[in-house]
């Protein structure tokens, strides 16, 4: 007599549904994802990691396309000579002051001004986001630029110079607004309800909830910060007033012409001076990236929507 009874293996079967993490589509997909991932890497980490040799490499062997990976001919020549100048010094600490003062001001204009736009009942609100969308696309030219710090507003060779006229970035405006959009709407009526003004709510319930937004856009703005050169080349004409950047920038300039009267040492390590002075630029940002890392990587989706 044949019954309808399944048999004790196709019963598990039915009981254990199998799941895509079981198909072997999937193991496929992950191990294709891990080599993809680990060439990324590789990809990613071989210019700096070539960049390293270079800098402890001798000159000879960096002109002969012997480094690789590996530091050939060990020479730290080219750090002693930078290293051991008192204006790099200086330097490196307008770059640090520079960096700081900046952010903090930029991080300043851009919370309020972000928390502001993304109040919907904000009169003139449209108006105000056309105009900062509006200098993403028009500037009025490097020279009435020059004109207005320099000349009419009498930030030359100051750090203000530096600092101002770049205080907020549009596009972290808009990353921002969109964050302060979502945020939930319920928890400032509650905390207005308890007696907070609109600055008591934005210091005491806003900020410290937004941790993730703040630490990214603090990354991006001080990143740029460090990194720029041209906002202190135009304007500063001082030497002790420099940015590390541009200290190490007319570093090259002058190994690298064959016209420059250089003393013997900068000729020598002519060929690996570039390798040192990038190194030397971009290591405090490798050290200060892991602190905030866990943030950036919270603030990756800051315009999704929030519950």
């Amino acid at each position: 007599m044949v019954t309808d009874t399944p048999t004790p293996d196709l019963a598990r079967v039915r009981a254990e549904p199998t799941t895509v993490k079981d198909t072997a589509g999937y193991r496929t997909f992950r191990v294709v994802n891990l080599v993809v991932l680990l060439g990324v890497c590789a990809v990613t980490l071989y210019p700096f990691v070539n960049l390293v040799a270079k800098a402890f490499s001798s000159e000879g062997f960096i002109a002969a396309g012997e480094v690789n990976l590996l530091p050939r001919g060990f020479n730290i020549d080219t750090f002693r000579v930078v290293m051991g100048d008192a204006l790099f010094w200086t330097n490196y600490r307008n770059t640090v002051l520079y960096t700081v003062v900046g952010t903090a001001v930029s991080m300043a204009l851009t919370t309020t001004f972000a928390y502001a736009l993304s109040r919907r009942h904000l009169k003139g609100r449209t108006a105000f986001i056309g105009i900062a969308v509006f200098t993403m696309f028009f500037s009025g030219g490097l020279i009435p630029n020059y004109i207005l710090v320099a000349d009419t507003l009498g930030m030359r060779n100051t750090m203000w110079a530096i600092v101002l006229p770049n205080a907020v970035s549009v596009f972290n405006l808009l990353v921002m607004k969109s964050f302060f959009e979502n945020f939930p709407a319920d928890l400032e009526e509650a905390a207005a309800i308890d007696g907070l003004t609109t600055y008591g709510i934005f210091f005491r319930i806003v900020l410290p909830l937004s941790k993730a937004v703040i630490a990214t856009m603090t990354l991006f703005y001080a990143v740029t910060l460090w990194n720029s050169w041209f906002q202190a080349f135009l304007y500063l004409d001082q030497k002790e007033l420099f940015p590390v950047t541009v200290y190490l920038r007319n570093l090259i300039a002058a190994a690298s012409s064959p016209t420059a009267e250089a003393g013997q040492d900068t000729i020598q390590i002519a060929a690996n001076i570039q390798s040192v002075t990038m190194l030397l630029t971009v290591l405090p940002i490798i050290c200060f990236y892991p602190f905030i890392q866990r943030y950036f990587v919270s603030g990756v989706m800051l315009g999704s929507v929030k519950g």
